[in-house]
């Protein structure tokens, strides 16, 4: 898939909700990539601004980092995130990530993705962009 457009940092993080630095630290380690350039300064393609925006949105919730990095690795696709249709537990415990797929809903666990056979009530995970004002 083709990457568009090209931001620094800094722009990323605006749209995002947060800072700069926050996004240089996502993209060491693992969050996200700079789709557009491999050097310093990283450049941001608008697709890798989207996977910032989903990994706020989780964090948000209250998924952990490292749950966040467990479903990237277990997700396909440049921009893993954005791709896959992903949701969030709502019991009152710590939220989970889970996958929509036509065949069911799946939870990550430790072991992957697992079936859930009663899934308990979900939100979707919807992008929102920052505005000013």
């Amino acid at each position: 898939m083709k990457a568009h457009g090209e931001f620094l940092a800094g722009a990323v993080g605006e749209i995002a909700g947060v800072s700069g630095t926050t996004i240089g630290q996502w993209a060491r380690w693992g969050y996200i990539r700079a789709s557009r350039s491999d050097g310093d300064p990283h450049v941001y393609a608008f697709e890798d601004v989207l996977e910032a925006l989903m990994v706020k949105a989780l964090l948000d919730r209250g998924v952990s980092r490292p749950m966040i990095r467990r479903a990237i690795a277990h997700l396909d696709g440049d921009w893993p995130l954005t791709d896959a249709q992903l949701a969030t537990t709502r019991n009152g415990r710590r939220p989970r990530i889970v996958l929509r797929e036509p065949d069911g809903a799946f939870v990550l666990s430790p072991r992957g993705w697992q079936l859930m056979v009663a899934p308990p009530p979900l939100e979707d995970v919807r992008l929102r962009v920052k505005r000013d004002g």
